[in-house]
């Protein structure tokens, strides 16, 4: 169960992170840790997705951490305060942190990476009833909010909140593209960077200045890209790679299962919320038709997916919120596997069977980097949707920017795709369901999907600060949605992190490897 106090809430502790190993922890070495998703660039003010908060984490500390049962725990923030109205959080910062370059952190360094989350990350839901932050000394930095913020404490965890430096980000050049966000990174984290080969790999290395005295253990860490898994568990058998987070690939979890020298486990993503869906572009005929939605759902047979599929590893999503979350329902309206009513669905909405048995051909895209999760599920729409009558063309993305951009222009008609909650609905759920998040970028409303009553009830859960209340709403708002299906919510994300049993100190908290490694070494 989370805790959460929003009266007055002091936090003043030693940050203790990872578990105890048998062995006593060995400082240096070098980490080599495998990722599916590109890294694009390393500043996760302005950009979301594993490839980019992996990195952030290690580079840029954020206020606060949190442990493995939800607690927040202090980090560039050594306490901090929430007013009794909920309206201001103070944050009292470490006198000792430096960035990269020398330069001391300070809160108009604080104030500026707020501000700058809060007007160009995308989720815009995030940090939105941010007013504004008062620097009243360079270690006092106080957030005001037009209202209260349930969320507060998770958006200033290690993934979403980067605290930049502003003598080099503050200099008028557009954040978005700023030169120093992929290029001479100057960060705040326990690692600094080293360098970059676009497609291949990241290197950092360990910040001896760091604030936390000891920490991190490790020299340096090298991310390198493996987009095919069957690569990436080959170089785990061979001892080069030495961890994979965020791996779901069942054919390779299961296989690596047999071997005495790798590690399995799932613990670490419980705020992630990972839950994989197929998208309909609903402004977008003939996917506008509530029926052709509901038809579609009615043609996937998501047993077979989660037993066949997944091999049993991946757990049925009953709607947009993860079953791991306290806001979760299970009241909420399914769509049983049943060809006959997805048929006769079709035929009330005027789609009939052609002289081929064609009703129409659509496409559909996928998120890549995902083979478990995104491309086979799409492949599956092929010969599910045919005993409809309708024809699937499964496109294959180039790469992560090709499907963006097809995401970014609602160039689609259905699609693989998947969110994460990241520790609040506010932060990784409203996004995908809100009107006002219809925008020109990806992970954003893409379906297009607009309902009033939505609206209001997300807005209001958004402040509401009472657990009992909050839940209620969230209770009608996935009723709500998951009649209207404007997308179908097919698996929760198995995710689990493969590493050789060299490796001590896995990522163990809530936000997994998105959080900074801090305790996490390599035997001999």
């Amino acid at each position: 169960m989370r805790a959460r106090n929003f009266g007055v809430l002091i936090a003043a502790a030693a940050l203790t992170l990872g578990s105890a190993a048998a062995q006593e922890p060995k400082r240096g070495g070098t980490l080599v840790m495998g990722q599916s998703s590109a890294t694009t660039h390393f500043n996760n003010a302005v950009g979301s997705g594993t490839g980019i908060m992996i990195p952030g984490a290690q580079l840029f500390a954020s206020p606060i951490m949190h442990d493995d049962k939800w607690n927040p725990q202090p980090y560039l923030a050594e306490r901090w305060e929430i007013s009794t109205d909920a309206l201001a959080v103070t944050l009292h910062l470490r006198k000792n942190a430096i960035f990269h370059d020398g330069h001391p952190i300070t809160s108009e360094d604080v104030a500026f990476s707020i501000l700058t989350i809060r007007d160009n990350h995308p989720f815009n839901t995030m940090l939105r009833p941010v007013e504004g932050v008062d620097t009243p000394d360079p270690y006092t930095a106080v957030i005001r909010l037009k209202h209260p913020h349930p969320a507060i404490l998770y958006a200033m965890g290690p993934p979403l909140m980067p605290i930049l430096p502003k003598h080099i980000y503050g200099d008028g050049h557009a954040i978005k593209t700023h030169p120093r966000n992929n290029k001479d990174v100057v960060g705040s984290g326990p690692f600094k960077f080293v360098s970059f080969k676009p497609g291949d790999q990241a290197v950092m290395e360990r910040f001896d200045k760091f604030f936390l005295p000891g920490k991190p253990l490790l020299d340096r860490i090298i991310l390198k890209l493996y987009p095919d898994s069957q690569t990436s568990l080959l170089e785990l058998e061979s001892g080069r790679l030495h961890m994979q987070p965020f791996f779901n690939r069942v054919l390779e979890l299961e296989r690596a299962k047999s071997n005495p020298a790798l590690t399995i486990t799932s613990r670490g993503y419980e705020a992630i919320g990972g839950i994989n869906w197929l998208l309909f572009n609903n402004k977008k005929k003939p996917f506008d038709d509530i029926r052709v939605r509901q038809a579609i759902a009615h043609a996937i047979d998501r047993d077979f997916i989660g037993k066949a599929l997944h091999k049993g590893l991946s757990r049925k999503a009953t709607g947009p919120i993860h079953s791991g979350f306290p806001q979760h329902s299970a009241e909420t309206t399914q769509y049983a596997f049943d060809l006959k009513k997805a048929e006769a669905l079709l035929d009330a909405a005027g789609i009939k069977r052609g002289p081929d048995g064609v009703r129409m051909r659509i496409t559909c895209d996928y998120y890549p980097g995902d083979e478990d999760g995104q491309k086979r599920i799409a492949e599956y729409m092929k010969p599910a949707l045919k005993r409809i009558g309708i024809e699937v063309e499964v496109r294959t993305p180039a790469d992560f920017a090709t499907f963006a951009r097809h995401m970014a222009s609602k160039d689609f008609d259905i699609s693989m795709d998947a969110a994460f909650a990241w520790g609040d609905p506010v932060i990784g759920v409203h996004r995908t369901y809100l009107s006002t998040n219809i925008r020109p970028l990806v992970f954003t409303n893409n379906a297009q999907y607009a309902n009033p009553k939505v609206d209001e009830l997300l807005a209001t859960a958004e402040q509401e600060m009472d657990p009992a209340k909050r839940k209620a709403l969230y209770v009608e708002f996935q009723k709500i949605v998951t009649a209207d299906v404007p997308l179908v919510w097919l698996t929760e994300l198995p995710y689990h992190t493969i590493a050789s049993k060299r490796v001590h100190g896995l990522p163990a908290t809530i936000w997994g490897a998105a959080a900074p490694l801090l305790d996490t070494w390599l035997a001999d």
